[in-house]
């Protein structure tokens, strides 16, 4: 999908102009700290690139689910961290607004100067953001000469700040993060290179079906691991004891397996307990015994799934959504260690690597893998799965007049 980005329009016309870029600046945030920042950072080209040319750059996003306004899910924190990482330069400020909507934000922005940059209180306070109320969406395009969606993350829901108030604004622009989602996962939807595998784990498969039918047509390879594996292991006949199974989609697991078995791998071994505190685990190979779960997929496992990851001498291009176990607990780490190490390898070796999911960058981090040692780390959880689905996407395709 070509997207109108920040680059198609001349630079002049930027100047001056209020430049509504509407964000993801939904982290985490513990005691007024904001924690992993990987999406603020992602944000930074599209932000320099703005001032430079003396835009009055107008920064929104939401945080969290705050039923009303609520201060423990102020955008306050972030917009402390965002001057920390654009740094101090001569003349350029970085404010915060106390609200989103309203007078005191409108003479707000009448006091910016060209290249000074404002971030919004959180969109979330208002509950008109999610219903994508006309009246709110008006207000929001009020503050835009120029509307600009870097938020690929939030671009399946037709709220007012992606969807509603873009209609009323005539210039609509894709920023740089939103360019580069787009073309990646276009990419590996469409015309992805060859060897094509993908590696799914986590926990609820019902998320990832459209995705996964979409990707199953187009994958050489198709590496599952996570509790998602259970559920396919049970629809083969294998007993999965109190591992967690998703019963109600056993069906299309099922038809998933009778029609693309030889691409999917499993499991043959698994790191079992009686529960997550459990601190005697089990190595077991085949059925996992009543009373026992899963936690993680077994060494065996691990050497077979790392070796068809990270074995694709300089080509191809590999996809990963989901940790391989409850990676969260330092005993049942072990499965999603190896394959984020094993996609740094591949990366290395020349494929073109994906990572998908917060969990996902998570594990990875925890893993001691950095973000350029992959291709391409995307801010969407939902969102790129509903992309590569196929399913609409209101905030991507309102950019082009849709």
């Amino acid at each position: 999908m070509a997207l109108r980005t920040l680059t198609d329009l001349d630079d002049k016309k930027f100047n001056g102009k209020r430049v509504f870029v509407r964000v993801d600046f939904n982290v985490s945030v513990s005691n007024g700290t904001v924690g992993e920042d990987y999406r603020i950072r992602m944000t930074i080209p599209t932000i320099e690139y703005l001032t430079k040319r003396g835009a009055k750059v107008i920064l929104a996003s939401h945080l969290g689910r705050p039923d009303g306004r609520d201060d423990d899910y102020t955008l306050a924190p972030v917009a402390k961290r965002l001057s920390e990482i654009v740094g101090s330069r001569p003349g350029i400020k970085v404010r915060f607004a106390h609200d989103c909507v309203g007078q005191p934000v409108e003479d707000e922005i009448g006091r910016m100067n060209n290249g000074d940059i404002l971030l919004l209180e959180n969109l979330r306070f208002y509950k008109e953001e999610e219903a994508n109320d006309l009246k709110f969406c008006k207000k929001l395009a009020s503050l835009a000469d120029i509307y600009v969606n870097d938020a690929f993350s939030t671009s399946h829901r037709k709220h007012a700040s992606t969807y509603g108030m873009a209609k009323l604004v005539d210039a609509r622009l894709a920023g740089f993060n939103m360019r580069k989602e787009v073309e990646y996962l276009s990419m590996m939807k469409d015309n992805p290179i060859k060897p094509f595998k993908v590696v799914v784990g986590g926990v609820k498969i019902k998320d990832k079906i459209g995705a996964l039918e979409h990707l199953l047509l187009k994958a050489d390879k198709v590496i599952i691991g996570g509790a998602a594996a259970y559920t396919f292991l049970k629809a083969k006949g294998f007993k999965t004891g109190k591992s967690l199974i998703d019963n109600e989609h056993l069906p299309w697991v099922s038809k998933a397996l009778a029609s693309y078995g030889d691409k999917i791998m499993l499991p043959t071994d698994h790191v079992a307990a009686i529960s997550p505190a459990d601190t005697s685990i089990t190595m077991v190979k085949g059925d996992i015994p009543d009373g026992m779960a899963g936690f993680d997929i077994g060494s065996e496992t691990i050497e077979r799934y790392s070796t068809e990851v990270s074995g694709t001498n300089g080509a191809g291009m590999i996809f990963w959504n989901g940790p391989m176990g409850m990676f969260e607990v330092r005993a049942f780490a072990n499965g999603t260690v190896n394959i984020a190490k094993s996609m740094a390898l591949a990366y290395w070796r020349g494929a073109k690597t994906l990572i998908g999911g917060g969990d996902t960058l998570e594990a990875m981090k925890k893993s001691g893998v950095a973000e350029n040692e992959v291709s391409h780390v995307s801010t969407g959880g939902g969102a790129t799965l509903r992309y590569l689905a196929g399913d609409e996407m209101p905030g991507v395709s309102v950019l082009n007049g849709q």
